[in-house]
């Protein structure tokens, strides 16, 4: 078995500041030859992403639930490829995996960025599970099993997990995933799902090392994107989202970022050279970050904070969460060592 180490969760410092955008990190970085994959890649900060990583020459493949507004939304933007997937149908990530593993093609980057967040009612999918945790969690984790042969064949490849600072509100509820006993809480729901990213990207790195896959997770920051489609504008107000005359707050210091700036940490953890040697680390404003600061006890959205919460970097949790995920999704990879 490899031995369980914690990455340290300390900034480099890597130079750059909250206010980056994604162009500012991938500025003179050369992408041609390579290939990503983005999930969530025709919205918000998954568009932004995917964006800047075709325009500096990567090849870059948009998984769509919806393919006709996809290629609508990026028609205009040379180097993308839209195909067909649902996160909350493993038959669809199976078709997508076996189509890119026919091309016998290495993957150099594989973004997870696609989510859903605050579902004001307890839905599940087909499995019975509680659906933020189904597709932010459990369909990336199929996702990238299935594309492993792909990842190890690139020999210095990056997987990105975009967590949340609503990692905070909750661990994993191991005795209960699905609020089968429990009420339902939205925001328990959703950062249940975003400690799941973090600790999957943990784990993932510490079993993928050795064939020189990393994988990192990522606070992009507060951007109102797609992804509060279920909070009213009252919500957002309250949680300093928006201005009084309803307009997205834009304060990097606060955290509060455009959709540029917002994409530029994810940017950052799979292109950038700062990190060669790296892995298992939660990032955000263009940097490692640090433990948690504030109250993790208040679990209002708008609440301040920065840096990562201990539950969202425990090995023997994300070990765990990876023996569950295995049983839930019916794949083992990679075999630790």
């Amino acid at each position: 078995m490899l031995q369980q180490v914690t990455p340290i969760q300390k900034p480099l410092p890597s130079g750059f500041t909250a206010a980056a955008t994604a162009e500012d990190v991938i500025a003179g970085i050369d992408l041609a030859g390579r290939i990503a994959i983005v999930t969530g890649g025709y919205s918000g900060l998954g568009q932004e992403a995917a964006r800047v990583l075709a325009q500096a020459g990567a090849r870059v493949i948009v998984p769509a639930r919806d393919q006709a507004k996809a290629r609508q939304r990026l028609s205009s933007i040379a180097g993308i490829e839209v195909w067909p997937m649902d996160l909350a149908d493993a038959r669809t990530i199976d078709r997508f995996a076996e189509r890119f593993l026919a091309e016998r093609r290495p993957l150099d980057i594989l973004m997870l960025s696609a989510g859903i967040m605050a579902l004001p009612e307890l839905q599940r999918d087909a499995r019975g599970l509680e659906m933020q945790f189904a597709i932010n969690h459990i369909g990336h984790f199929a996702l990238t099993g299935r594309l492993w042969q792909a990842l190890s064949a690139a020999d210095n490849a990056r997987v990105v997990a975009l967590s949340s600072r609503g990692h905070r509100y909750s661990p994993i509820r191991f005795d209960d995933l699905a609020f089968a006993r429990c009420a339902y809480d939205r925001w328990a729901a959703y950062g249940q799902s975003k400690t799941a990213n973090a600790l999957f990207a943990l784990e993932l790195d510490r079993r993928g090392r050795d064939a020189g896959v990393r994988a990192f997770s990522v606070h992009p920051g507060g951007i109102v994107t797609n992804l509060a489609q279920h909070l009213t504008q009252e919500e957002l107000r309250d949680f300093g989202a928006l201005d009084a005359e309803g307009r997205p707050v834009i304060d990097p210091g606060k955290g509060w970022k455009s959709v540029a700036q917002g994409a530029a940490t994810q940017v950052w953890c799979a292109v950038h050279p700062q990190l060669d040697g790296l892995g298992g680390l939660y990032c955000e404003d263009v940097d490692v970050a640090g433990p948690a600061d504030g109250d993790l006890a208040n679990l209002d959205p708008g609440a301040p904070g920065r840096g990562v919460a201990e539950h969202a970097t425990d090995p023997v949790a994300a070990t765990r969460l990876w023996v569950v995920s295995e049983a839930l999704t019916g794949l083992r990879f990679p075999v630790s060592r």
